[in-house]
């Protein structure tokens, strides 16, 4: 189900009964698209995430916590000097659409009210925040469209505010006896283009109710209305699919769980969705710097591995200089070319380009230059490879811890890239991120009580290998492929533990989503980190190889 109409009109009751008469406390703005309201009420504090994300906008209770910017946006600063300190009178929806409305009261030092709004727009890549004054005039907006991208409504400060455009639909919530009674057209979209805030999952739910129903389609659509009036929140998943509905839809089958609210249901349903979006957003910049310097570590590999090949002709080059210096006497100078036994191929033939200008002594010692230059060209490609594949080894590596990083902990990847010149320090980097501590490994327990740690970066991966870890203990990594440090805290572990622990390795590894992954193991004092090289590079031995199937992490 998407965040539609119907939705919103179930989460409308919930907000109004934890927030209604609250006092906003504090206010947030840690992603671009993205509010958290801090308000006081019924004696709590409560936090309320307002997104006009392009893809995961919503409204809901949420108890993560959010880091402030180093620097407050604009919109965060407007909305905390008009808004900060006002009380919450109501919320209401607009019709059925996915608009919201926070009627405010705001009290100025001598006591007198003012009213203001603020608007929440939840429509895809149009989604927008507002903040209105009494007369309906913009005084911010979280996104601003001028009039020449948008000749309908500018959504500037100082411009009136006009709803989006109507469609001219009906409130499923009001529909009676004069709605059409044909049922032959009551398909899914036909019923998305007549009633108001009817998503695509509500729609075919509706038709399919409507189609089964002996009675006429407006009753039907009142018993339809009437679920979202106390709704059971309902998270279905269908294979790699989920689907967040406020009851359970006949349409929708697979594996349910059952939340006490919506905004819990939101939480369950959002959470790695919007953690991955999260993610790209906020660390585009270093996604972009490592697959850039991936494509042109490979490029380079590339080249190195051609240059290679055509090095190959060095042991022709030699055989050749030898050939001649052994045969000196069969050849005069002015030939152009001499055909010689090889003594090292059966006294096959071999014919052997010459220099007329040069005597065969000369030819010779021409091919062995020809030799020894292509033979110190071949440890200096094979040199340059080894530091190519370093490279994209070291970058894949970043890459795979980016597929698991929270967004808070992007500061220490980054600083890493800073360290290893991938990233240039920016004059707010020279600031200690006192803020932002970084985060501990991960931790898990094996039935037995021993602690299972996983490095979340590679500094963490050697700080937790070289330094934290007791050498008796075990150490864990993919075969060959970039993933997490992992550490089993004991000297004499089970089996059961040794295949938990793998599981664990392969699931933080580049092969996360694959079968039969290969994971070596060892004692921590078998893991050596050579001198000078890349965070997170190690060597070991006295290994055992298991394969496993990755866990799942939730």
């Amino acid at each position: 189900m998407s965040f539609d109409g119907m939705f919103t009109h179930a989460l409308i009751k919930e907000l109004n009964t934890t927030f209604a008469g609250g006092r906003i406390h504090k206010i947030q703005q840690p992603y671009e698209m993205e509010l958290v309201l801090t308000i006081r009420a019924n004696r709590k504090n409560h936090k309320l995430l307002i997104s006009a994300h392009p893809s995961f906008g919503r409204i809901q209770v949420t108890e993560q916590a959010y880091n402030n910017p180093e620097t407050p946006p604009n919109f965060t600063m407007v909305l905390r000097k008009y808004v900060e300190g006002n009380i919450i009178d109501s919320i209401e929806q607009y019709d059925n659409d996915r608009i919201i409305l926070f009627n405010l009261t705001r009290r100025d030092e001598l006591g007198d009210a003012s009213q203001q709004q603020l608007i929440v727009e939840i429509m895809g890549r149009h989604s927008n925040i507002f903040l209105l004054d009494k007369d309906k005039k913009i005084i911010d907006a979280i996104k601003h469209v001028p009039m020449y991208q948008n000749t309908f409504r500018t959504i500037l400060p100082g411009a009136t505010y006009q709803l989006p455009p109507n469609q001219n639909q009906v409130n499923p919530f009001k529909v009676g006896e004069n709605f059409e009674s044909d049922k032959s057209l009551m398909t899914a979209k036909f019923l998305q283009s007549q009633l108001m805030g009817l998503g695509r999952d509500s729609a075919i739910e509706l038709a399919s109710l409507i189609e089964k129903d002996q009675r006429k389609p407006f009753q039907v659509i009142q018993d339809f209305c009437a679920g979202f009036e106390n709704p059971n929140p309902t998270l279905v998943v269908q294979e790699d699919k989920q689907h967040f509905l406020a009851f359970p839809y006949t349409t929708i089958s697979g594996e349910e769980s059952h939340y006490d609210d919506l905004s819990g249901l939101l939480t369950a349903y959002y959470a790695e969705k919007s953690k991955q979006d999260y993610v790209r957003q906020v660390g585009n910049a270093i996604i972009q710097v490592v697959e850039k310097n991936l494509a042109h570590q490979h490029k380079r590999l590339a080249n190195l591995n051609q240059d290679l090949e055509k090095s190959a002709k060095a042991d022709t080059f030699q055989l050749k200089g030898e050939l001649l210096t052994t045969f000196l006497y069969q050849i005069e100078k002015g030939q152009t070319e001499v055909t010689l036994a090889n003594y090292y191929d059966n006294d096959q033939p071999i014919t052997i380009s010459l220099d007329p200008a040069l005597t065969p002594s000369q030819n010779a010692q021409k091919y062995y230059h020809k030799y020894n230059k292509l033979r110190n060209a071949i440890n200096h490609i094979e040199k340059q490879k080894a530091v190519a594949e370093a490279e994209i080894q070291y970058l894949e590596s970043i890459q795979t811890q980016l597929n698991f990083a929270e967004p808070n902990e992007l500061a220490d990847i980054r600083d890493e890239l800073i360290d290893q010149g991938y990233l240039k320090k920016q004059k707010q980097d020279k600031k200690k991120r006192s803020n932002n501590a970084s985060a501990k490994p991960r931790e898990y327990e094996t039935a037995e009580g021993n602690r299972i740690l996983v490095g979340r970066n590679n500094k963490q991966n050697d700080q937790l290998t070289m330094r934290q870890a007791n050498k008796n203990h075990f150490w864990f990594h993919t075969k060959d492929i970039p993933g997490s440090h992992v550490i089993l805290e004991t000297s004499d572990p089970s089996e059961a533990e040794i295949t938990q622990a793998a599981e664990l390795a392969a699931a933080f590894s580049k092969y996360s989503h694959s079968n039969n992954v290969p994971v070596d193991y060892t004692q921590v004092k078998h893991v050596k980190k050579p001198n000078g090289s890349k965070p997170g590079f190690v060597n070991y031995f006295e290994q055992k190889t298991i394969f496993v199937t990755p866990t799942k992490i939730v």
